[in-house]
C-alpha cells in the first residue's frame, strides 16, 4: 500500500513539472498576425531587419528584428512588403522582438 502511494506521488510530482515547463516556454513566446507598416534594411549584405506589423487585433504597431537569411532575402527582393499580411512568432530578447517565425499570411 505504501508502494502504490509513493509511485502515484511520484508520477503526479513528474506530471507538474512537465505542465510547469510547458507553460513557461509557451509564455515566451508571441504568436500575432499583422499587416506590415515599414521595413527597414541597413543594405544589401545586413545580417537583422527591422519590420514594423500593425497586429489586427489590437491596432497596434509591434516592431519585430529579423534575422533568418531565407525571410530577409524576402524582404531585400520585395517578395514580402508593405501591406502584406504576415503571421509571426516572436521571442522577447534583450529588448528587442526576435522573430522566430515569420510568413505571409497567403504563403511565400
Amino acid at each position: 500500500m505504501k508502494r502504490a502511494a509513493a509511485v502515484m506521488l511520484v508520477v503526479a510530482r513528474i506530471a507538474l513539472g512537465i505542465l510547469a515547463i510547458g507553460g513557461v516556454a509557451g509564455a515566451e513566446e508571441t504568436k500575432m498576425v499583422g499587416v506590415i507598416t515599414k521595413i527597414d534594411i541597413a543594405g544589401k549584405d545586413a545580417k537583422t531587419a527591422t519590420v514594423t506589423l500593425k497586429d489586427t487585433k489590437t491596432e497596434q504597431e509591434v516592431d519585430i528584428t529579423v534575422n533568418d537569411d531565407l525571410t530577409l532575402d524576402k524582404l531585400k527582393d520585395h517578395r514580402i512588403q508593405d501591406g502584406d499580411e504576415i503571421r509571426c512568432k516572436y521571442e522577447v530578447k534583450d529588448g528587442k522582438n526576435v522573430s522566430t517565425y515569420f510568413r505571409k499570411t497567403a504563403g511565400c
